[in-house]
């Protein structure tokens, strides 16, 4: 059985090598993702670079993702590194200390408004949650607290506001850069953090566009405020990640479930992407395999519809990124055996079709899904077509043709979706028959199909028009 699920793996200190870059890729990794909140952007021109040639090594068009740091909001640095906040102590943020004059007393933050965003009552959230203060009252600048929830607080820890209402904008000045960065390394697609609404989808598109950029566009959930507009989000959106670490501390633990489910279906029925992201196999930062309820956590993810699953620490700084990539794809496997059945209802995404490419996708999975079909093969300059067959929860495998390999390494993505590199000639133009007999005899030999297999090909009358798909034919395989 073959994954259809897709794995995102983060690039890091553990897995630049051009040795372990191959082994994830053969082991499974379907897009890398650069977290431009750490490194240089040296060290990230120097991972892209070394990803491509890996992916070469390995015969496979393997997706890049740039990730914008975004305005996470931290404390500034202690006196002496951390100190030990108790119960019951009285402790304040005050966005005008000096930056390195933190003591038990109080430490500075980064949001220069964060006193503007509470009020008496409030509970911020610091470290990941772990540490709970309550706001007593805010005099200036300062925000007096008392500890609810005791620990260590060291240097650059975030910080949330319990319920959401924090005001720091989506894309911040180093972001604005990192945005050319992503340009110039024509990443295929680009991660906003701590989105807020369409709009501020709309500035990063625009930003990304004007630097020479041509990949899709990520909004990150991890936002109350995105939950209430994850309409306009997904609207103004190519793909949606739903980022439970931030997003999970923001709306409580005991939410986050649902919300995922729910974001999960929204985004497939708007015929967008979804990755699932954040703590999904962390264990495996330290550990070769994952916990019981790390694999639970995958295949509940997988069963949900999810396109792809994401690897942040395990592959980045872990121990053993190969053996994370192996695990999550053993998982994505297994979990899809379970997959909600094909109904003709759960294919309908929209009451009337936009365009002509769209209904064609449509009809090809209504047809494939009750027909013994073995493949879907799409002739495709986008991947458009293939992502709009990708929406309907079908085993049957879809693989997009494509001469462009900027168009494989977006399609990387999409669940159930393979690129296939395929040039098209002068031939074909005049000789359709002969054009689907070099397509058999490409997947033939690539063991992709197996020979009297019936087969659905989807293309378009004029070759290198993108959205020119038109035409749905099913054909059988050669019987030898």
């Amino acid at each position: 059985m073959r994954r259809r699920t897709k794995i995102v793996a983060t690039l890091g200190p553990a897995s630049e090598r051009p040795k372990i870059l191959r082994k994830m890729i053969n082991s499974g990794l379907d897009v890398a993702r650069l977290n431009f909140s750490h490194g240089s952007a040296d060290d990230h021109r120097q991972r892209a670079r070394r990803l491509r040639k890996a992916a070469e090594a390995c015969g496979r068009d393997v997706g890049l993702l740039g990730d914008l740091q975004g305005p996470k909001i931290r404390v500034m640095r202690f006196k002496k590194g951390s100190v030990h906040l108790r119960s019951g102590q009285e402790f304040f943020l005050d966005s005008t200390l000096g930056l390195e004059d933190g003591t038990r007393k109080g430490v500075g933050v980064a949001l220069e408004t964060l006193h503007e965003d509470v009020k008496t009552g409030d509970t911020l959230l610091l470290n990941d949650g772990l540490i709970s203060l309550q706001v007593d009252r805010v005099e200036g600048t300062r925000i007096f607290t008392t500890v609810i929830d005791d620990g260590i607080l060291s240097d650059h820890k975030g910080i949330n506001l319990k319920g959401g209402g924090l005001s720091a904008p989506a894309l911040t000045d180093v972001d604005r850069e990192n945005i050319k960065l992503a340009a110039e390394l024509d990443v295929d697609f680009l991660a906003v953090s701590f989105v807020r609404s369409g709009e501020d989808i709309e500035e990063a598109r625009r930003l990304f566009e004007e630097a020479g950029g041509r990949g899709l566009i990520c909004a990150k959930i991890e936002r109350t405020e995105a939950v209430e507009n994850i309409d306009s989000i997904i609207a103004a959106s190519d793909v949606i990640m739903v980022a439970r670490g931030d997003l999970g501390v923001e709306v409580g633990y005991a939410g986050l479930t649902g919300i995922q489910k729910t974001l999960i279906r929204k985004t497939r029925k708007a015929h967008k992407i979804v990755i699932t992201a954040t703590q999904m196999m962390e264990s495996m930062i330290e550990n070769p395999i994952p916990t019981r309820a790390e694999v639970s956590d995958v295949a509940n993810a997988v069963i949900d519809g999810t396109d792809a699953v994401m690897l942040s620490g395990e592959t980045a700084v872990g121990n053993h990124p190969n053996k994370a990539i192996k695990a999550m794809a053993d998982v994505c496997v297994g979990a899809e055996k379970y997959n909600v059945p094909y109904t003709p209802a759960a294919s309908r995404g929209a009451d009337e079709f936009g365009r002509v490419d769209q209904a064609i996708a449509m009809a090809t999975m209504y047809t494939a899904n009750h027909l013994s079909v073995k493949a879907i093969v799409a002739l495709t300059e986008s991947g458009s077509t293939a992502r709009w067959m990708s929406r309907v929860r079908s085993d049957i495998l879809i693989y997009a043709l494509t001469p462009h390999h900027k168009t494989s390494r977006r399609v990387a993505l999409y669940r159930g979706v393979y690129p296939v590199h395929f040039e098209l000639d002068e031939r074909h133009a005049t000789n359709v028959q002969l054009l689907y007999e070099d397509i058999f005899e490409q997947l033939l030999a690539a063991k992709r199909i197996e020979p009297s297999d019936l087969v659905i090909f989807t293309k378009g009358d004029l070759d290198g028009v993108s959205g020119a798909t038109n035409a749905m034919k099913i054909l059988r395989a050669p019987s030898q």
